[in-house]
Formats: structure tokens, sequence, C-alpha cells
């Protein structure tokens, strides 16, 4: 088993880090409140008190926080992972950022003697609690096969996709996909209620053809009953969406529905509603339908 460091201890790291623990490794976690790195020590795992010191003696160092900028941040400079692990270590950003910016960072991660993947998650707080995550890993084939049995412990689904950059890459069309999906979820649940429809016979029968879905399995429920508790933030898929934006330009990809949802999406963080789960894009479809 190895010594795994968890940086970034939010609504998927810290489950992440607890299945680690679970898994039989030794686990020890940062974060920048103190009461998620208090959870893990709860669950068996130990605390650290800095980036470098969750650094230092980490066989496998895992990032998952929120940006490109919030990554650069925790790897770089004097204080970061790469001046503070020790050569061979290997580096999994689980992250969802740019894939340039993945590229560049992995560049430096050789550069500084330390082994980089690009291993973005999907799935949501649920898929990360149960530990049955996809995980789409971007890097060198040597570092994947040795980083199995870590991410084994998170994911069901893991698949080396490319060289350094490419998870990243392939995370942005998840993403794409997915907010399509929830915005199509949410326009198809304004539709049948506003024909006053059993509504859950509807989502029954629906789940079970070709409209059915994980979204519609996860986010389905969560819409009827207006609970926008979040498992993943709109402003989180808010970020992602101009990830995939710009990096459908940069290809010179058409991409017209994530444009349209790009916006959507936009429109409720603007409205305050970043801080809910993605499935709140109802409430924009029954405010635009007249239905609040």
């Amino acid at each position: 088993m190895s010594n795994v460091s968890v940086i970034g201890l939010g609504i998927m790291g810290l489950p992440m880090a607890v299945n680690l623990v679970k898994a039989g490794h030794s686990v020890t976690g940062f974060n920048r409140g103190q009461a998620r790195i208090d959870l893990l020590v709860e669950a068996g795992g130990r605390g650290a008190a800095s980036v470098a010191e969750a650094a230092r003696g980490a066989d496998v160092i895992i990032t998952m926080v929120p940006d490109s900028p919030d990554v650069d941040g925790v790897v770089s400079g004097p204080d970061g992972v790469f001046a503070h692990a020790a050569a061979g270590t290997l580096w999994i950003d689980a992250s969802t950022i740019r894939p340039d910016v993945a590229t560049r960072l992995a560049a430096a991660a050789t550069a500084a003697g330390l082994r980089a993947l690009d291993a973005p998650v999907s799935g949501g707080e649920q898929g990360a609690i149960d530990g049955a995550l996809s995980i789409m890993v971007g890097g060198d084939a040597a570092d994947f096969a040795a980083a199995s049995d870590v991410l084994g412990a998170v994911g069901k689904t893991i698949v080396h996709v490319g060289p350094a950059g490419s998870g990243q890459t392939v995370k942005a069309a998840n993403q794409l996909i997915v907010a399509v999906n929830i915005q199509a979820l949410a326009e198809g649940i304004a539709f049948l209620e506003a024909h006053g429809v059993d509504m859950d016979a509807a989502l029954t029968v629906l789940g079970g053809g070709l409209a059915g879905s994980k979204v519609l399995e996860q986010k389905g429920r969560k819409m009827l009953d207006r609970n926008f508790d979040p498992g993943f933030r709109l402003a989180l898929h808010h970020k992602d969406l101009g990830i995939v934006t710009a990096a459908a330009r940069e290809a010179r990809v058409v991409t017209p529905l994530a444009a349209i949802v790009a916006q959507l999406v936009a429109a409720a963080v603007n409205q305050g509603d970043g801080a809910l789960d993605h499935s709140a894009l109802v409430t924009g479809v029954l405010t635009l339908s007249g239905r609040p």
C-alpha cells in the first residue's frame, strides 16, 4: 500500500480520501478549512498543516481543487508540491482544468522529477462516496499502470486516454454532454409538469427507454423535489463550460448546444444560484415558462 496525500478535501476530495483509507493506504489530507481535515482524521487518515507537509514523504499526491489557477497555486512556487515532493513521486491531478494548463504543468512536474497524470473524474458526489467514479487519465502509460491501485480505490471505470492533457480534453467533452443532458431533462420535466402528468410514472417509463440516462437517474428526483443540495455546483459547471467553449474555439469545432447551455448556466450563476446543484437548471426553465 502507498503513502497517499490528498490536497483538496471538498465534495469530491474527502470521499475519495476516505475510500483510499478503506483500501488500506496511509492517507494524509490537506484542505484550506480544518473541518474537512478533521473528518478525514475521524475516518482513519492524517491531517497536514500545509501543502508542503502533505507533499513530503508521499508516494502519490492527488490534487482535487476547483480550477486551473488553484492547481497551479498548489503545485508551483516555493511552498508547492513540486518543491517538496521527492523525485519519482506520482502526482495525479483529479481536478477539472484547462487541457493546455494540464499539459504545461505535466511538463513542469517532469522537470521537477515527478511523474504526472491528469485524471479528472466524473460521477458526482455519490460516485465519489461509492468509489465508482469514471476516471479519464492522460499521461505516460507506465505511470498510469503505476497508479492502478490508487485509482482503483476511488473509481470503477478507469481508462488511459492518451498523453498529458488528454484526460482533461475527455473531461471537457463529458461536461458538455452532461450539461446538455441536464438542460434537456429540465425542459422535459417542465413540459410534463405543465400537462399535469404523473411525474413518478413518467420518469420511470422514460428511464426504461432511449431517454434513460445517468442524468435522469441522478437528477430527475432532485428536480421533482426541487432539492438542489449540491452534488456538483452550478458554479463549477459554469467554469467547465468555459473550458469547453474555449477549447472548441481553439480546435475550430462548432458546439452550438454547448454555447446555448453555457449561457443558461451563466444566467443561473449570475442570478445567485452558483452554489446549487446543476439540477437547478430546471428553475431557469420554469421561470422562462412563467411557472416559478
